[in-house]
């Protein structure tokens, strides 16, 4: 089961990559439980698949379209979990941020059913993103 669930994390990652949110729809449960770290407007909890996108959304145009994960550097399962070590980026006009994180996914049935995010320096990504 790791293994396969490794392969839907690496398949959403790639999706998220390409911006194909059709795919990233698909391996995302409908009831999906999404924790988003930090002390900004984007912080907390969202629940359901229509909430993680409305907020992701809400990001790329905060980061006027720049928002991306632009490096996956490893995928790690541990049977229904996955830990990705990755790195974000965005800018806009009087901003930018870059860093690695962590993304930790819980994975049932083929599905994406809750994700933790961990960022390298929270404070600069606060900053970022603003209240």
């Amino acid at each position: 089961m790791t293994s396969k669930n490794v392969d839907i994390a690496r398949e959403y990652f790639q999706a998220v990559q390409k911006g194909d949110l059709a795919k990233v729809g698909e391996l995302l449960d409908e009831e999906i439980v999404w924790h988003q770290p930090g002390a900004n407007q984007f912080s907390g909890e969202r629940k359901g698949r229509d909430a993680v996108f409305a907020m992701l959304g809400g990001m790329m145009e905060a980061s006027q379209g720049s928002f991306a994960i632009d490096t996956i550097h490893a995928l790690m399962g541990n049977g229904d979990m996955v830990a990705a070590s990755i790195h974000f980026a965005g800018r806009r006009e009087d901003a930018s941020m870059s860093m690695d994180g962590v993304d930790v996914l819980h994975l049932k049935d083929g599905k994406i059913v809750e994700m933790w995010l961990f960022s390298a320096d929270q404070v600069a990504e606060d900053a970022f993103w603003g209240q």
